[in-house]
């Protein structure tokens, strides 16, 4: 088998490679990205250059592959601060890589990385499988056409695309990004690390949460799943776990003790608050969970699942 990842040299796309490697050791796993961090294994053949680029896209997809996990991203914060690159990498690449598919020898798999950032405005206190995407920012905005391209490309037979829309991925290592999002991982990678967090909102805030394992579990799941599990619409809500940054400090306090809670920093952002505050944090995902989508248990299973990992 021969697979593409965009934004393989991002966190989830590199552990997404690894777990399609454990899988399928004679998988041949191309990724494409604007940069890879060194301790990537060699085992994956790395292209670096923008998915918006059809050159950058043709050195990376093979005529014969069968598989496209499309991650690349400017995430939510840098979208909406710079306009023409969100749109340029989040519609334009998109749009680029499904021309690319069609051209191929046959129809590949696609799956497509899309966010509850396509909900916003006036919404239920829980949203389901009905609920219109009306996204209140230009990252939303972007999503949602990556959506129906995916979808309109499927219907003319060009690719087989099925979209997730992810809930705010937690616990992320690493460093910040400009992701709106970004601090849900914060308030909980620092402390445990022994270092101060600042938390741009207030602790009643909502967040709709996806640990990375089930995340990962979720682009394999989406990719196995045949065609007739997708009969009617091409993107699913993924499952999650509603939890207020509240609940999620306490919850490191709980596996971690109570030091780490101390670690935690109130420092309003009202502009990181102003985007937040957007995004629907309850959902009903009844048609995902009978697809055999999986969310985690609880939180602090995601917060023990984040120290063994860092161990490592």
């Amino acid at each position: 088998m021969r697979i593409l990842i965009t934004g393989g040299g991002g966190f989830i796309g590199s552990r997404l490679a690894a777990a399609l490697k454990a899988r399928d050791p004679k998988a041949e796993i191309t990724l494409l990205d604007m940069a890879f961090p060194s301790a990537l294994e060699s085992q994956f053949t790395r292209v670096t250059g923008d998915v918006a680029s059809p050159e950058a896209i043709g050195r990376a997809l093979g005529g014969d592959t069968d598989a496209i996990f499309h991650l690349a991203a400017v995430v939510s914060g840098g979208a909406e601060a710079d306009f023409d690159l969100g749109y340029h990498v989040n519609m334009d690449g998109t749009r680029a890589l499904l021309e690319a598919a069609r051209k191929l020898a046959k129809p590949p798999k696609v799956v497509y990385a899309s966010s509850v950032a396509a909900f916003g405005g006036v919404l239920p206190d829980v949203l389901d499988d009905s609920t219109t995407p009306a996204p209140q920012t230009s990252y939303g905005a972007q999503k949602v056409i990556g959506e129906y391209l995916v979808a309109d490309f499927t219907r003319k037979g060009f690719i087989d695309g099925r979209s997730l829309r992810l809930p705010t991925i937690v616990v992320r290592p690493g460093k910040p990004n400009l992701a709106a999002s970004s601090f849900a991982s914060g308030i909980i990678r620092e402390p445990l690390a022994g270092v101060a967090a600042d938390c741009p909102v207030p602790d009643t805030t909502g967040v709709w949460i996806l640990s990375p394992r089930r995340v990962v579990e979720a682009f394999m799941h989406a990719h196995d799943l045949p065609p007739s599990a997708w009969p009617t619409t091409r993107v699913v809500n993924l499952p999650g776990i509603t939890l207020s940054v509240r609940e999620m400090i306490d919850a490191m306090g709980r596996v971690a003790g109570a030091d780490s809670v101390k670690r935690v920093r109130f420092t309003p952002d009202a502009r990181i608050e102003g985007i937040v505050k957007t995004w629907p944090v309850k959902f009903r995902t009844e048609r995902a969970n009978a697809m055999g989508f999986k969310a985690d248990a609880d939180f602090d299973s995601i917060v023990r699942d984040h120290i063994e990992n860092e161990k490592q």
